[in-house]
């Protein structure tokens, strides 16, 4: 649900990217926490030998999966099942933790990437990059490129438009701060002003209720709206990848001795094919999308 740029990256991290496939992403890493050591032992934690990952709940599915637990409503993200659990699970795995030595909080999606020290050591949230945001916070590199989308409801007259440019009459929504309100307000550019909501939850109630016409999500989210959370709906179309891309990334404290670890972790993932196999599993839905032009 966020914005992305391409920040320029020292020569270390730029090694790094390389190892990552070319995808470009950001970094905010400092030269000290570059030469970090990564053992386990030696990481600046929240709490001692615990991995702490904050994330939004409730947990949505095609992110998080399994049969929600206390205090984790819809998925519970320490199930490993899921998109960004899965992904997760798998850097601590090479940062060296088991899956009893993580643990999920709960964080307000926009406290992420707010400035300030953090009581989370890594947050999860589908939380794109952004120049602003990276100001405020460390961003590791992308987990996942993204394309933002929009959700109908069937019989609707929004329902049979099939370009940008047929968005620009109706009344679209998406939640605060997001990268998907941003492409309501910088590609639609929509006659009426799009409603904001304070939560995405709230946003996907107003489409069901038929408050708005469109609204503005992530393509993955899409599917899990379309199929859960509003009967009669569908994927009207994704929006084409902004300049440079749209991706998610992992966040951490600014100038995190972390960062450079989670990078390298990353990476890693991405070079022998497990990012690409998770993508796979969890996320098959959203190659299926029309493109709007």
């Amino acid at each position: 649900m966020r914005l992305t740029a391409t920040l320029a990256l020292g020569a270390t991290l730029a090694t790094l990217a390389a190892g990552c496939g070319g995808t470009k992403s950001a970094s905010t890493t400092s030269t000290t926490a570059s030469a970090a050591s990564c053992a386990k032992g030696s990481l600046k934690l929240v709490t001692p030998g615990v991995l702490t990952v904050g994330t939004g709940n409730p947990a949505y599915p095609p992110w998080y999966g399994g049969k929600p637990h206390s205090p984790w409503q819809v998925s519970d993200p320490r199930s490993g099942k899921g998109y960004e659990s899965a992904v997760l699970y798998a850097t601590a795995k090479h940062l060296g933790f088991t899956h009893s030595q993580v643990k999920w909080i709960y964080v307000p999606f926009n406290n992420t990437f707010a400035p300030g020290p953090k009581k989370f050591d890594v947050a999860v949230q589908q939380i794109s990059y952004e120049p602003a945001r990276a100001k405020a916070v460390d961003f590791t590199y992308s987990y996942y490129n993204v394309n933002q989308s929009v959700v109908v409801n069937n019989g609707t007259k929004i329902a049979s438009v099939d370009s940008i440019a047929g968005l620009k009459p109706f009344k679209l929504g998406a939640e605060l701060g997001t990268t998907s309100y941003n492409t309501i307000v910088s590609v639609v550019k929509p006659d009426k002003k799009p409603a904001v909501y304070d939560t995405n939850d709230a946003a996907v109630e107003a489409l069901k209720n038929k408050q708005i016409d469109g609204l503005v999500v992530d393509l993955p989210t899409a599917f899990y709206v379309t199929s859960a959370q509003v009967p009669n709906s569908k994927v009207l179309g994704q929006f084409p990848a902004p300049p440079g891309g749209e991706h998610f990334g992992m966040v951490l404290a600014k100038g995190s001795s972390l960062t450079h670890c989670f990078n390298q972790a990353i990476g890693t993932l991405r070079s022998n094919g497990t990012l690409d196999r998770l993508q796979a599993q969890w996320l098959a839905k959203a190659a299926g999308a029309p493109v709007l032009k």
